[in-house]
């Protein structure tokens, strides 16, 4: 496990988004497994910034999304598929055919994700997975709970989050309860993993993560059995692991 000590959010972002541009200029024709929230937002920013420099070309990579909110269109503003249009998709000359979102308004569970399973299946797997970490410890929508859950799954969203996802909403109401997402599985899969994190409010989660037990508590906890993962973090997020002489 690598880990990288970025100043502050900007330099995180840079730092995290030259390592995609290296796997797309490697690579053209990679699988990235993109994430969503205010964490990456600076990251796919970068990227944009570098396509309009002609230093990057995305028109044959394939994207595929760690998870949806279940219940939102993806023409809906505040959904993942919606997100990813106004920061990356639409700001780039990537193949709209190519990028996969889970269906939200797909009302069968089982249904759809057997069917993004095979869509991850089918392109052969990812070969770099972007992650952000929640500050209960969740990667993609996989919540703390009592094991590791293994492929796409249907999700109850637990209270914290719901809170944390509240901001982007114009009601609290209106925040969606269940999700769907890539399983720690789909995830442990990628060939190599990219987890970026920013602010002291991720902190203890991101201690936890890298120091701490491998537990389905701490979703993240289990990118410590990955043998190719980078973190990228600024200093507020990796306060503890400074304080403790751990880096």
């Amino acid at each position: 496990m690598k880990i990288y000590n970025a100043k502050d959010y900007n330099d995180m972002s840079r730092k995290a988004a030259n390592i995609i541009s290296a796997q797309v200029i490697i690579k053209p024709d990679c699988v990235l497994g993109l994430a969503t929230g205010s964490t990456p937002e600076g990251t796919y920013k970068q990227l944009v910034e570098w396509y309009e420099k002609g230093d990057l070309d995305f028109s044959k990579v394939r994207a595929v999304n760690l998870d949806e909110y279940k219940g939102l269109s993806k023409d809906n503003n505040q959904s993942y598929a919606y997100f990813m249009r106004k920061n990356l998709f639409d700001k780039v000359n990537i193949d709209l055919n190519n990028t996969y979102i889970p269906n939200g308004l797909e009302e069968d569970s089982k249904k759809e994700c057997e069917r993004y399973n095979n869509v991850i299946r089918a392109l052969g797997g990812v070969d770099l997975q972007l992650l952000g970490i929640g500050g209960n410890g969740h990667i993609g929508f996989n919540e703390p709970g009592q094991a590791f859950e293994k492929e796409t799954h249907c999700v109850e969203l637990t209270q914290s989050t719901i809170d944390a996802n509240a901001r982007f909403f114009e009601d609290k109401e209106l925040v969606p309860r269940y999700a769907y997402s890539m399983g720690i599985k789909s995830i442990m899969q990628a060939k190599s993993i990219l987890l970026v994190a920013s602010g002291k409010s991720k902190a203890e989660a991101l201690y936890k993560a890298i120091y701490g037990e491998i537990v389905p508590s701490v979703p993240a906890s289990i990118l410590q059995l990955h043998n190719n993962v980078t973190i990228v973090a600024d200093e507020d997020a990796l306060s503890i692991i400074k304080e403790k002489g751990l880096l």
